[in-house]
C-alpha cells in the first residue's frame, strides 16, 4: 500500500526542504591527510535529535561519522571497515562511536527520517540494512514502498512509517544536523572526526587505526 496523494505531497515538500540545504558529495578524496578541526568541543555537542552513539561514553577516543544512506562509499565503509573498527575498538571500550546523518538528495533524506523513527536499539541495524541493500531502494525519486520494505525489519508498521515521513520535528532536526556538519567542514560522505581530526572519502582500516591507536590507550 502506498502513500496517499496528500501524504506524498507533504513528503515531497518535506524532503525537498531537507535537500535544499545544499549539495553534498559522496566519496571524494581518500582520508590520507587528516585535518585538525578547530571546533572540537562544539563538534561533540549533540544536535536537537540527540546523537546515536555506541560504546563507552568515557572512551579516550570519539569517532563521529557523517553518513548518507545512498552513498556507495558509505556502504563500502560499513561493509569492509566499520565491522573491524567496532570489533577492535568500540566493543573493547576504547572508542565511543557516533553516527550523524548528512543526507545527500531526497531519497537519502527520506531514509534518514525513517531511521530516526526506529527504536534506538534498532537504529544501527536499520542504518546497516539501508546501506547494504541500497540496490533495492535507491533511485532518483523517493520510493516509499521500497523504503518501507526495509523499515519493517525494525518492527515498524506501515502506519508508523507513513506518519514518520512527515514528522516535521525530525525533518527540522535532520536539517540542523546537516547545517552543523557543514559548519564543521563536512562537504561529502563519509566524513569522520577522530578526536577532532577529520578524514573523508574512501578510508581504510589502517588509516583509521593510525589515528586511533596513539590516543586509545
Amino acid at each position: 500500500m502506498g502513500l496517499s496523494r496528500v501524504a506524498t505531497t507533504v513528503l515531497t515538500g518535506a524532503i525537498l526542504g531537507l535537500a535544499a540545504l545544499g549539495l553534498g558529495a559522496c566519496g571524494g578524496p581518500g582520508g590520507t591527510t587528516p585535518e585538525a578541526v578547530p571546533l572540537k568541543d562544539q563538534l561533540l555537542e549533540p544536535g536537537p535529535l540527540g546523537d546515536r552513539e555506541y560504546g563507552n561514553r568515557n572512551a579516550p577516543v570519539t569517532i563521529i561519522e557523517y553518513v548518507s544512506l545512498t552513498c556507495p562509499y558509505c556502504r563500502a565503509y560499513h561493509a569492509k571497515v566499520f565491522p573491524r573498527v567496532k570489533r577492535t575498538y568500540v566493543d573493547t571500550g576504547r572508542v565511543r562511536y557516533i553516527i550523524r546523518e548528512f543526507a545527500i538528495g531526497q531519497t537519502a533524506g527520506a531514509a534518514a527520517i525513517v531511521t530516526r523513527c526506529a527504536p534506538k536499539s534498532k537504529y544501527l541495524p536499520l542504518i546497516e540494512a539501508y546501506l547494504s541493500r541500497q540496490r533495492e531502494w535507491v533511485s532518483q525519486d523517493v520510493r516509499p514502498d521500497a523504503l518501507y520494505k526495509i523499515a519493517k525489519t525494525s518492527g515498524m508498521t506501515r502506519a508508523q512509517f507513513d506518519k514518520c515521513l512527515s514528522n516535521q520535528s525530525i525533518i527540522d532536526g535532520l536539517m540542523e544536523v546537516k547545517q552543523r556538519g557543514r559548519k564543521y567542514g563536512v562537504v561529502g560522505t563519509p566524513t569522520f572526526f577522530i578526536n577532532g581530526q577529520k578524514l573523508q572519502g574512501e578510508v581504510t582500516f589502517e588509516q583509521m587505526k593510525a589515528l586511533i591507536e596513539p590516543q586509545a590507550s
